[in-house]
This record gives structure tokens, C-alpha cells and sequence, in this order.
């Protein structure tokens, strides 16, 4: 399986480079030129067109192509402290700058 072809079924379930996600969809209309040979694969199952697809196939990844891209999808780099002091940030969803939501967390560490 090509780069291109991997990057497809990921994707098709809705993950990113690493392959992390949660699979959200598993769905891949158009692009009969990748999805075709992933087919022949057994990788993803092709769907006939219709007016839901705007007239092009939709192709579905299978079983074998989840467990394909489990298996190969490559680890993440570790994040520095920063990076992850970050995303804690953005995953507070609180509101605040970030320069806000630092003072806050330096507070709530002396107060531990």
C-alpha cells in the first residue's frame, strides 16, 4: 500500500497522521482512483453512486483496513511540557487567554 493510499483509509475514519481519532465516520466518497486499489486490497468495500453522493461511489473501509491502519499508523513525537501544558489549555475550554489560565493554574498549585 502506497503513502497516499494509507493516508485515504486513515482518512476515511476520520484520524490523523498518527492515527488517533475516535473513527467518527468511516466513509470516503469520490476518488475512485485511490479507493479502487484499496479495494482489491480488501482494505474498503465500494458502494454504489447515488443522489445522496452527489453521483460518485462511496467507499467504506473494512475490518482489515482498520486493523491495517492500527497496526501501521506511526507514534506521535513526544510532546514537551509545554506542548502539553498547551493542550491542557485548549481542552479547559474555560474562557480565559491563555496567559489567564496560566496565572490560574500557578494559583491552584500553591493552594494543592
Amino acid at each position: 500500500m502506497t503513502t497516499e493510499q494509507f493516508h485515504t483509509l486513515q482518512h476515511a475514519l476520520g484520524l490523523d497522521q498518527y492515527g488517533q481519532g475516535s473513527m467518527y465516520r468511516n466513509h470516503y466518497v469520490g476518488g475512485e482512483n485511490e479507493c479502487r486499489p484499496l479495494v482489491a486490497m480488501g482494505y474498503m468495500i465500494e458502494r454504489p453512486a447515488s443522489e445522496l453522493t452527489g453521483g460518485d461511489p462511496l467507499f467504506q473501509v473494512t475490518e482489515a483496513g482498520k486493523q491495517a491502519v492500527r497496526a501501521e499508523s506511526p507514534k506521535p513525537p513526544k510532546l514537551t511540557r509545554g506542548q502539553l501544558r498547551y493542550r491542557r489549555f485548549l481542552n479547559a475550554d474555560c474562557g480565559h487567554s491563555f496567559g489567564e489560565w496560566l496565572k490560574w493554574q500557578g494559583k491552584s498549585e500553591v493552594t494543592r
